[in-house]
C-alpha cells in the first residue's frame, strides 16, 4: 500500500497541476460553446454530440508528441432538463428532447489529460435576461444551488471535514426553501479515477449519515464538488429512460457472449476507466447488446438517469478544485449571472453570510493582505515622521 501511495502522482508536482489546468481550460471552453448551442428548438442529442466532439478535438491538441499519453472525454456531455436530475445523454435509437423557452438546462461534462480529470456542470434558464428575470421556484433553486456551491468552495480546505461541507450546503438550500438531492456524492479525483475513496455526501438520510464515512480534507487532494438542488423533496427516481453512460469497474469475469467480449475489449482500449456513452461506438446496436452481460456481472456500471417529480426543477453546479497549500483553487466553472434571478429568500445566517463574503481566491486574499500590510507600514512611517 505504501508503494502505491509513493507512486501516486499528486498536485504536489507542478507538471500534474499543469495537466489538471489544461483539462480545466478545455472543459471551460467546451462548456461555453455547449451552452451557446442550448437555445429553444435545439436537439439535446445534437448538443451532447457537439460537446463530446469538442472535448476530443481540444484534448487532441495538447501533448501531441506524447503518442502514448491518454487524453479525451472524462465524462460524456449530458444535458438534463427541468426535473431530470442527471445523466441524460440520448442515443440515436432513443427519443430525443427539443429545448424550449424557460427550460432549466443542466450541462455536465468532463475531460482528462494523462488521466488527470477536470469536470464541470452549469445550469441556465433559456430566455433569462435582465429585462426578463427569472422569479419564483426556478430562481429560488438557482440561487440556492449557486450559493451552496460557493459555500462549499470556501470550505474545501485542508483540515476541514467533509461533513462541514455537507451541512453548509444543506443550510444554504434551506434558506431558499429548497433541498439538495438526497445521497448525491462529490468525489475525490485521482489519476485515472473519477470516483476516488473520499466523498462528500449531500442531504443524507439518517441511515446514510450513520453509514457514510467522515473524511478529513488534505493538502494536494483534488475534488469534483457537485451541488444538485431541487425545488421539491430532493429524492431522485429512475423512470423509463434508457441508460447511455457507463464506466468500467475493477471487477473480473469471463464473458460468455462474443458481442459482450468485443464490446468490453473496445471499452478497455478506447475509454479505460473513464465514463463513456454508448453513442461513441460505431455500432450502437451491438454496443447495447454487449453492455447487458457486462452490467449484470458488474464489469461495467451504469450512470442511472434520475428524475424529480414532474412539477419540480433541479439545478446543478459542479466544479473541480485543487486543494493547494495556499487554499482551494477552482479550475472549472463559469461565472454565475446572479442579476438574472430574483428570489424573495436570502441567506440570513450570520456565519454563512461571513463565509460567502470572504474571498475564495487565495491569490486575491494574499494581494489584499499584502496591500493592507503596505498601507499599515506607510501609515506608521507617516506617524513616525510626524
Amino acid at each position: 500500500m505504501a508503494d502505491k501511495d509513493e507512486s501516486e502522482k499528486t498536485i504536489a508536482e507542478d507538471l500534474v497541476v499543469t495537466k489538471y489546468k489544461m483539462a480545466g481550460d478545455i472543459v471551460n471552453r467546451v462548456l461555453k460553446q455547449v451552452i451557446k448551442a442550448c437555445v429553444p428548438g435545439a436537439s439535446v442529442r445534437t448538443v451532447c454530440e457537439l460537446g463530446d466532439n469538442l472535448i476530443i478535438e481540444e484534448t487532441s491538441k495538447v501533448f501531441k508528441k506524447e503518442k502514448e499519453m491518454r487524453k479525451g472525454i472524462a465524462f460524456p456531455t449530458c444535458i438534463s432538463v427541468n426535473n431530470c436530475i442527471c445523466h441524460f445523454s440520448p442515443l440515436e435509437s432513443e427519443p430525443d428532447l427539443i429545448l424550449k423557452d424557460q427550460d432549466v438546462v443542466k450541462v455536465d461534462l468532463g475531460a482528462h489529460v494523462d488521466g488527470f480529470i477536470a469536470v464541470v456542470a452549469h445550469t441556465i434558464v433559456l430566455g433569462a435576461s435582465e429585462s426578463n428575470k427569472v422569479t419564483g421556484r426556478k430562481a429560488d433553486a438557482m440561487l440556492a444551488a449557486h450559493y451552496a456551491s460557493q459555500a462549499a468552495l470556501r470550505l474545501l480546505k485542508p483540515g476541514n471535514q467533509t461533513y462541514t461541507v455537507t451541512d453548509a450546503v444543506q443550510k444554504v438550500c434551506e434558506a431558499y426553501k429548497c433541498k439538495p438531492i438526497e445521497g448525491m456524492l462529490s468525489h475525490q479525483l485521482k489519476q485515472g479515477k473519477i470516483d476516488g475513496e473520499k466523498t462528500i455526501i449531500q442531504n443524507p438520510t439518517d441511515a446514510q449519515r450513520r453509514e457514510h464515512e467522515k473524511f478529513d480534507l488534505e493538502t494536494h487532494e483534488v475534488y469534483a464538488m457537485d451541488v444538485l438542488v431541487s425545488s421539491g423533496e430532493g429524492v431522485g427516481k429512475e423512470m423509463d429512460t434508457r441508460v447511455s453512460v457507463y464506466k468500467k469497474t475493477d471487477e473480473t469475469y469471463q464473458l460468455k457472449l462474443k458481442a459482450s467480449r468485443t464490446f468490453y475489449s473496445e471499452v478497455r482500449e478506447k475509454h479505460g476507466s473513464m465514463p463513456f456513452t454508448l453513442r461513441s461506438f460505431s455500432d450502437e446496436k451491438k454496443a447495447r447488446m454487449g453492455v447487458n452481460e457486462c452490467v449484470s456481472h458488474k464489469l461495467i456500471e451504469p450512470f442511472q438517469v434520475l428524475y424529480e417529480k414532474p412539477s419540480e426543477i433541479v439545478v446543478q453546479f459542479k466544479f473541480t478544485v485543487l486543494l493547494m497549500p495556499n487554499g482551494p483553487h477552482r479550475i472549472t466553472g463559469l461565472t454565475f449571472e446572479s442579476e438574472l434571478y430574483s428570489s424573495e429568500y436570502s441567506v440570513d445566517d450570520p456565519e454563512l453570510k461571513t463565509l460567502l463574503y470572504c474571498s475564495a481566491n487565495p491569490k486575491a486574499a494574499k494581494k489584499k493582505k499584502k496591500k493592507a500590510v503596505k498601507e499599515e507600514a506607510a501609515s506608521m512611517e507617516v506617524e513616525a515622521a510626524a
